[in-house]
């Protein structure tokens, strides 16, 4: 297990440098400044406001990612197309209710395409920044595993992104919510979807400078496409990471209970470690079938992070793992995958793993299932009933 998930350098492979991107930053941050032994190499970041950026989103048709190596178009959509998309937002359409307005499932006649549209409250103060952070984010980042954002609308006023379809809604109905007769997921499915989440964060990470910042890693936060195909949603509270001598940014403490790392909670300090414990925090659910926070529980066992610490520590992990997961999976995987999670929700920083490497160990975790499940002739995702088919992508409005 050492050699492929090392506290510290990129695994057992080498990595090809990073690609260097310039993302505006969506607000001010104040940051204080220390001195790192090696400071990283930075592309300056301009500064701007968030009403020049609102300004610009206005008055251009779409907004281009500033590597020179992909551009990725924004469409800029008037909200008569919206209106037409989800049929004046019927409640048909409705998916559910994000962080910052509703969500609604929708069809675009010009591009014979679903997607999801998220409208955001025009009454929330704090909807305006978390649109435009959103639409800058995910207008500059790429990745198989991030959520396709397709557009925007700000005509009348609005504030709506548009958002590509993920039929299967949510990892969270699918670990904690499930409906009748729905099977919960299996081993190699679970890590598969680990395994996807983990390569997202790794891109925002390890591939910009300065680094995207999540920070509002959750289940509800990974969408599921056609095979269980996991995508990061959900850039609203993202933040761009340190530069030149910086070791964190400080900023408003902002997430949901559960998953913030135990610093970043006391200090406002937040570095891409935070990530890395909230990515921990999801390994843990995935795990055991239980809640970050569940408030029906007993006291001492409403913390999922603190309460898993002890059986972690005596290792035993049969009291730790999900009662639909048993016999799944050998003893060495099992120890290797909670492994991986006593070291991202480390309560030290510094002792917690970067992404590469947790993309490491999880490739590890699934190629040895996988080759076992092959020898064995088995299927890796379990079998959906009709019933399961008609509440696919009913909760892409938690994650959007």
């Amino acid at each position: 297990m050492g050699t492929c998930f090392s506290l510290e350098g990129g695994g057992s492979k080498r990595i090809a440098p990073p690609q260097r991107s310039q993302i505006p930053n969506p607000e001010d941050e104040q940051v204080e400044p220390t001195v790192p032994s090696e400071p990283p190499v930075v592309i300056p970041v301009p500064e701007m406001t968030e009403s020049m950026v609102m300004m610009e989103i206005l008055n251009n048709n779409f907004i281009t990612c500033q590597c020179p190596d992909r551009r990725i178009l924004l469409r800029s959509f008037t909200y008569d197309e919206v209106c037409a998309a989800t049929h004046d937002f019927e409640m048909d359409c409705f998916l559910g209710q994000g962080g910052f307005g509703q969500v609604y499932k929708g069809f675009l006649d010009s591009t014979n395409q679903e997607v999801a549209i998220k409208r955001l409250d025009l009454q929330g103060q704090q909807g305006h920044r978390e649109f435009v952070t959103e639409v800058l984010i995910l207008g500059n980042v790429h990745h198989p595993n991030l959520v396709k954002l397709i557009g925007y609308c700000t005509s009348q006023g609005q504030r709506i992104l548009v958002y590509e379809y993920m039929p299967l809604g949510s990892l969270n109905s699918h670990i904690h919510d499930l409906h009748p007769g729905q099977q919960p997921l299996d081993w190699s499915t679970r890590i598969k979807i680990l395994l996807g989440a983990a390569k997202g964060l790794e891109h925002l990470h390890h591939n910009f400078t300065p680094p995207v910042i999540n920070r509002d890693v959750k289940c509800a936060n990974i969408l599921l496409g056609a095979g269980y195909h996991p995508k990061l949603s959900d850039f609203g509270l993202a933040k761009l990471g340190p530069t030149g001598d910086d070791t964190h940014v400080s900023t408003r403490v902002m997430g949901t209970p559960g998953y913030c790392a135990p610093e970043y909670l006391m200090t406002g300090k937040l570095t891409v470690k935070t990530d890395i414990y909230s990515f921990g925090v999801v390994m843990l659910e995935v795990l055991t079938g239980r809640m970050a926070r569940d408030e029906r529980l007993p006291e001492s066992e409403r913390n999922l992070v603190a309460w898993a610490l002890n059986f972690l520590r005596r290792r035993e992990l049969d009291v730790l793992v999900d009662p639909a997961l048993r016999g799944q999976c050998s003893q060495p995987c099992l120890e290797h995958a909670f492994f991986v999670v006593s070291r991202c929700i480390s309560e030290t920083p510094s002792m917690r793993p970067n992404m590469r490497d947790v993309v490491a160990s999880l490739t590890v975790i699934s190629e040895v299932r996988y080759r076992r499940r092959l020898d064995r002739g088995g299927r890796s995702t379990p079998t959906r009933t009709s019933s399961d088919r008609n509440h696919q992508g009913e909760d892409q409005g938690e994650g959007n």
